[in-house]
């Protein structure tokens, strides 16, 4: 049976309202939280990417970002951005965030770079958030300053324009500040 006849708004919502008591679970019962999570990823197959993510979210959100990072990978390479291209994305970024936090920020520049030519989403923020993150892990915080400033002036009431400007400037040679 193909995963997305298992994979079901009924699942989809139990998977969200399982999330929304994340908060209430007390940081000693964290793996109380990821018994929920592996009890609704065991209903799918396998193996099954959708599960994997989830169950990498979940150690990610309980402050195991190394046990996330081998999880978040198979679930990308057993095809999670072709089930679910949002979650695919999504794993992206997290997955980053997760190498950033265990010593290994330039593979996350390596992952995430890619997404800033990506079709555009709600997501697109929260890649060069992420980015930026990595990017100044790396001392490179001229160019993250610029991605998080770049992210940053379309919600702007005003200095839209200006901000944008100085987003660029910061990773482009002298003098280009003087457009602002």
């Amino acid at each position: 049976m193909c995963e997305g006849a298992l994979v079901n708004q009924d699942w989809e919502d139990r998977v969200t309202a399982a999330w929304a008591t994340l908060d209430g679970y007390p940081e000693e019962k964290a793996a109380d939280f990821r018994a929920v999570i592996d009890t609704l990823a065991a209903e799918l197959p396998e193996g099954s990417p959708l599960g994997l993510f989830e169950q990498a979210s979940a150690w990610d959100s309980t402050g195991h970002s190394d046990q996330a990072v081998p999880l978040y990978r198979e679930a990308l390479e057993r095809g999670l951005s072709e089930v679910s291209p949002y979650k695919g994305r999504r794993a992206k970024i997290q997955l980053s965030s997760s190498l950033r936090n265990t010593g290994r920020p330039e593979e996350g520049v390596k992952l995430l770079t890619p997404e800033l030519d990506a079709p555009s989403d709600e997501l697109d923020d929260a890649v060069r958030a992420c980015l930026a993150l990595c990017l100044s892990s790396l001392g490179r915080d001229r160019e993250g300053l610029s991605l998080v400033l770049g992210a940053l002036a379309p919600h702007l009431p005003r200095y839209q324009r200006s901000m944008a400007n100085y987003a660029r400037a910061l990773v482009e040679p002298e003098g280009s500040a003087d457009r602002a």
